[in-house]
């Protein structure tokens, strides 16, 4: 029995890697492309290559679950083609094991994906976009076009980068009171001292309505809430954010009472796509031994790509119209996990 065993979980873990390979060439090599269209400055087509390089872990984060979902589908679906998985059920082998088995590499994928999505994917991420930005700029011109923008109560403020280290380059400060423009800062670069920034190479431009005033200082300490762990977060996606992270800017931007349901959007689907693979590598196995149990090889890949694009685009449709309808962001994770669960539960009970 342990011979069978290993054999499930040989077969359905080879098609896994087979189609994590596949997908990820071709993401790898449309992506290239589209960096080649966004060079500028210094950022060529050695550097895009570069970027491109450094995201691989989040790319392989990204796939993951479609890597589950249809390398489970097309494993079993090659035992099914075969007569085998017939042969192992008349070797009194229960469905129990079978679906135990096929679910094995699975849960390798999961801890493979909460340790790249936490620890590893994040830093490249953040490295990959600061260096893509320096390079862009060609400089730390603080009237450069790209770079990130943050609030914080009465004041705005635009960064060209955030450095992994946690420092500044390109620093724009603009503080309004209730009717103007008050106050324009501009720096050349920052870095974090324990509880303050100290900014360098500033000017100060005050408003007043007589006159304006401008200064030039070497040195300027800003108080401020923002922190280098939370400025961290600025040069990622929502989505390309660690648990962790995702968490640490949601709490900021609910205590500075600006809208952080895109963060909270992320963080429970990150926090659940561990639920969400486990539940469509049971829905793919539920498949194999239900209405796709005699098709062709070719139907199952199509049957498995139109399922994988549904379950991703009911969770993008239901994300933002839990901000649109004020509905919790989780219940907006859970719906089709939920469903899909039911019907893997379903297809497998008709099975069994």
């Amino acid at each position: 029995m342990r011979k069978l065993d290993r054999y499930i979980v040989k077969t359905v873990a080879g098609a896994m890697a087979l189609v994590l390979v596949v997908v990820l060439s071709l993401d790898l090599l449309f992506g290239y492309i589209a960096e080649l269209d966004d060079t500028k400055g210094d950022y060529q087509a050695l550097a895009a290559l570069w970027y491109i390089v450094m995201t691989l872990p989040r790319r392989i984060y990204d796939y993951l679950p479609l890597a589950a979902f249809m390398g489970c589908l097309v494993g079993m679906g090659a035992l099914a083609s075969s007569s085998e998985l017939v042969v192992i059920r008349a070797a009194g082998v229960s469905l129990k094991r079978i679906i135990w088995a096929a679910m094995k590499p699975a849960l390798v994928l999961v801890v493979a994906g909460i340790l790249l999505g936490e620890y590893v994917a994040p830093y490249f991420e953040r490295l990959a976009q600061s260096d893509k930005v320096m390079a862009q700029s060609g400089s730390v011109n603080v009237a450069a076009a790209d770079g990130f923008w943050h609030r914080e109560e009465d004041s705005f403020m635009h960064f060209n980068a955030v450095q992994t280290d946690g420092s500044l380059v390109g620093i724009s400060l603009f503080r309004y009171d209730d009717q103007w423009l008050e106050e324009a800062i501009h720096a050349r670069r920052g870095t974090y001292h324990g509880d303050h920034w100290v900014l360098h190479d500033v000017v100060r431009t005050r408003l007043t309505p007589e006159e304006t005033q401008r200064d030039e200082e070497a040195r300027y300490r800003w108080e401020t809430d923002l922190t280098p762990e939370v400025l961290s977060v600025l040069i990622v996606k929502p989505d390309n954010l660690s648990i962790s992270g995702l968490y640490t800017y949601g709490s900021y931007l609910d205590s500075q009472d600006l809208n952080a349901d895109q963060y909270w959007m992320s963080f429970w689907k990150k926090v659940l796509q561990p639920v969400a693979t486990s539940v469509l590598v049971l829905v793919a196995i539920s498949f194999v031994f239900g209405p796709l149990r005699s098709v062709t090889m070719g139907f199952r890949v199509f049957t498995g790509i139109v399922v994988g694009l549904l379950f991703k685009y009911m969770q993008d449709l239901l994300g933002p119209m839990s901000t649109v309808f004020g509905f919790d962001p989780i219940l907006a994770t859970l719906t089709p996990i939920m469903i899909s669960a039911i019907l893997g539960a379903f297809l497998i009970r008709r099975a069994g």
